[in-house]
């Protein structure tokens, strides 16, 4: 009997020890105390950890509440830090008798979030992917542990080896080219397995680890060394987020947190044979079934006040490729976890700006509720939203503080689709005296009594998902005026990466050709773009144009606060002007194939009786006293 009483009582002690929680990890990782909103969410990982009870004895921390989630091997806890110091917290898991407990990090904030300032209008952003712009010399070959993925710079859908330590061997760069802040494309762990037809997550919109930089990129640290280094010369650094949809390889896609953590999620069960193709998430017979919820990628329904259900559906509930599943913001636990992310980025690197990508296909209510907590958090920082749609009413009814909807979305900045749209049209075509040529950028900015801001309008003449601006040729005529109007207009411009060494490509056969290397940034190049010995001729000159405008700009109150006025296009030629305490300036374009005048009796109101002008780019004098001949396709910019 006793043996029987010793043997019933092992196994209830094994069977007590096996009931142990044990936890496999917390997001975020840390965090910090002073927030304005004292409320912290944990989400917890561990198998069977749903059931646990939590407690914590650390001095001015509360447990508000447990959330279990359908799944048994997630929980969330919240915490009220309000009267919180830094410190080391022990939070107390307990379960089938067993303790476990777990040291979490409250920290210190840096500084406070009024004192962390975004990119303006003063700014000119250069956008770059980090897998195609450089590659340090310690680049590993391969990273242990992450999911089947090659190198292969021949390859265009194929990880090509940037990482943000040939990035930061870089900062000069940038500081000869005159820009002020950089927009890196996501940096974020994209753990997807390149697919068996040659295509990868290079571009990094197919986020596994919100918390983790991807290794091949580097790690946190050298993120945050990243960062301070482009601080100290100057440079603002903006991250992009994506709070739409995460990547399939994410630890919620295998194991859902809750049945409404995604949208449409049902044909995730289809049984699938051979698998599914790990870039396309499809079945490897290439096929989805019925429950699969495609977006359309027409964003009017959010807007649309006609808008039917099965439109707006389509949009915003459904998955941006099937590769891609959709996040469902409606979910509060969703959307705290993300907001919480976007402010542990803040603090933890010091990013100065957020790009949000796919704005519009989240939920309208709960991004601007991210955007309202980030606006009273951190008051001057800047936030801009990816709206995809080229007519100006659309994208003025996404900025911050809009009449033109009962809805506040808070988003300080929106993207110039209108301008891209317009532009790319107009450079092929001879400037009228209606609609065609520069016509449609008149007919585009006439519009910008819409804005509530205008100056905080990002505008762009091409970027990562669209054609190079050159196509495929080298029309510099034309480049020079896109960048004169980006540059001198009542907008905040943004660049793309290879720009000023006339790099082209289009997207006809894959996104890759216009997200081609920067020439001299990886190992066995056979010349460096960086340094103007590695350049040709034609390149040197764009170079050296566009750094002599970019350092004129900096700090230049003219194109920073001054009223704007734009003339109609007259015979030809187009003027946008700029006057702020007495000083004016005038970007001069003709439009045409042919030569032309500038009539200076029509542009009296700008040039107020002077007789003299400096054109900035060459220092020369211009005598405005007197009609300005301009040869075909001429730019001129003047100051007076």
């Amino acid at each position: 009997m006793k043996k029987t009483i010793l043997l019933l009582a092992l196994l209830l002690s094994m069977m007590t020890m096996e009931a142990a929680v044990k936890i496999d990890r917390i997001d975020p990782t840390d965090w910090f105390v002073g927030m304005k909103d004292a409320s912290l969410q944990l989400m917890v990982y561990g198998k069977g950890v749903r059931n646990a009870e939590v407690s914590t004895d650390y001095a001015g921390v509360r447990i508000d509440s447990l959330v279990r989630l359908d799944s048994p091997n997630y929980l969330l806890v919240y915490l009220n830090l309000s009267g919180a110091k830094a410190g080391i917290m022990t939070l107390n898991f307990t379960e089938g008798g067993k303790v476990t407990r777990v040291k979490y990090n409250l920290k210190e904030r840096e500084m406070s979030g009024d004192k962390r300032m975004g990119f303006t209008n003063a700014d000119v952003l250069y956008m770059l992917m980090p897998d195609r712009f450089a590659s340090s010399a310690g680049h590993p070959k391969q990273i242990k542990g992450m999911n089947a993925y090659r190198e292969n710079r021949s390859a265009p859908s194929l990880r090509h080896g940037g990482d943000l330590e040939g990035i930061r061997e870089h900062l000069d760069y940038f500081n000869e080219l005159g820009v002020t802040a950089l927009w890196f494309t996501p940096v974020l762990e994209n753990n997807s397995p390149d697919s068996d037809n040659g295509y990868s997550a290079y571009h990094g919109y197919a986020t596994t680890d919100y918390y983790r930089v991807d290794p091949r990129f580097g790690t946190n640290r050298q993120y945050r060394q990243l960062i301070d280094e482009a601080h100290a010369k100057g440079l603002k650094v903006v991250m992009d987020m994506i709070f739409n949809h995460c990547g399939f390889e994410h630890p919620w896609v295998a194991d859902m947190p809750a049945k409404d953590w995604f949208n449409t999620p049902e044909w995730l069960g289809e049984k699938t044979g051979n698998g599914r193709d790990p870039m396309t998430g499809l079945a490897k017979t290439g096929a989805v079934n019925s429950q699969y919820l495609q977006t359309s990628y027409k964003l009017t329904p959010v807007l649309d006040p006609y808008a039917s259900k099965v439109d707006m559906r389509e949009t915003v509930d459904g998955w941006f490729v099937p590769s891609m599943p959709d996040l469902n913001q409606r979910n509060p636990h969703v959307m705290k976890y993300l907001i919480q992310n976007s402010e542990w980025w803040i603090e933890t690197v010091g990013i100065d700006g957020i790009r949000m990508d796919t704005y519009p296909y989240a939920d309208r209510d709960a991004m601007a509720q991210w955007m309202k907590v980030l606006d009273t958090e951190y008051p001057n920082f800047n936030t801009v939203g990816e709206t995809w749609v080229t007519e100006p009413a659309y994208t003025a009814a996404w900025q911050k503080d809009s009449k033109l909807t009962n809805k506040n979305s808070y988003l300080k900045t929106v993207m110039d689709f209108s301008f891209f749209d317009k532009l790319n049209r107009a450079k092929n075509e001879e400037t009228d005296g209606w609609w065609n040529g520069l016509n449609r950028i008149y007919n585009s900015l006439c519009y910008d009594y819409l804005y509530p801001n205008p100056a905080s309008v990002m505008a762009f003449v091409e970027n990562h998902d669209t054609d190079r601006f050159l196509g495929n040729g080298c029309d510099t005529l034309a480049l020079k005026q896109a960048l004169a109007m980006l540059l001198t207009m009542n907008r905040t411009p943004q660049l793309y990466y290879g720009t000023e060494i006339l790099m082209n490509g289009t997207k006809e056969v894959t996104d890759g050709n216009v997200r081609k290397d920067f020439p001299g940034g990886f190992p066995g190049d056979t010349r460096n773009a960086f340094t103007a010995e590695g350049r040709t001729e034609a390149e040197n000159a764009m170079f050296n144009w566009m750094a002599r405008l970019l350092h004129w700009r900096q700090g230049n109150d003219l194109v920073v606060k001054g009223k704007q006025t734009q003339f109609i296009p007259w015979k030809g030629v187009y003027v946008i002007a700029r006057q702020h305490n007495g000083k004016a300036l005038m970007t001069i374009l003709n439009g045409t194939s042919k030569p032309a005048e500038l009539e200076v009796a029509r542009y009296a109101e700008i040039l107020g009786g002077k007789k003299q002008a400096v054109d900035i780019m060459t220092g020369r004098k211009v005598a405005v006293d007197r009609n300005i001949h301009l040869s075909p396709r001429q730019t001129l910019i003047v100051e007076l």
